[in-house]
C-alpha cells in the first residue's frame, strides 16, 4: 500500500513539474514580448520578428490558435444564418476559389 501512495506522489510531483515549467515557460514569453513592446526605440510593431525572436512562441501561438479553431468554426455557422442569400453566394465563391488552389 505505500508504494501505492510513493508512486502517486512521484505522478502528482512530475505534474506539478511541468506545469511549473511551462508556467515558467509562458512568463519567459511574456516578459521577452513585453520588453520588445516597451522599448521607445521600436516604432513599428513587427510580429513576426516577435514569433522568430522570441523562443516558443511560435509554436505556442499555432498551438492556441487551432485549440481556438473549433470557438471560430462556430462563430461562423452562428453568423450564417443573418446573411443575405447573395453573401452567401459571394462566401460560396470565395471558398471554392481557394479549394481550387
Amino acid at each position: 500500500m505505500p508504494r501505492k501512495a510513493a508512486e502517486n506522489h512521484q505522478v502528482k510531483e512530475t505534474q506539478d513539474d511541468k506545469e511549473r515549467n511551462e508556467i515558467e515557460r509562458l512568463n519567459d514569453m511574456l516578459a521577452a514580448v513585453l520588453n520588445y513592446i516597451s522599448d521607445d526605440e521600436i516604432e513599428v510593431i513587427d510580429i513576426e520578428y516577435l514569433l522568430n525572436n522570441t523562443d516558443g512562441l511560435r509554436e505556442w501561438w499555432d498551438q492556441y490558435r487551432e485549440r481556438n479553431r473549433k470557438n471560430i468554426e462556430e462563430e461562423i455557422v452562428q453568423s450564417l444564418g443573418s446573411l443575405s442569400i447573395e453573401a452567401l453566394e459571394e462566401l460560396r465563391e470565395k471558398i471554392r476559389g481557394k479549394e481550387k488552389e
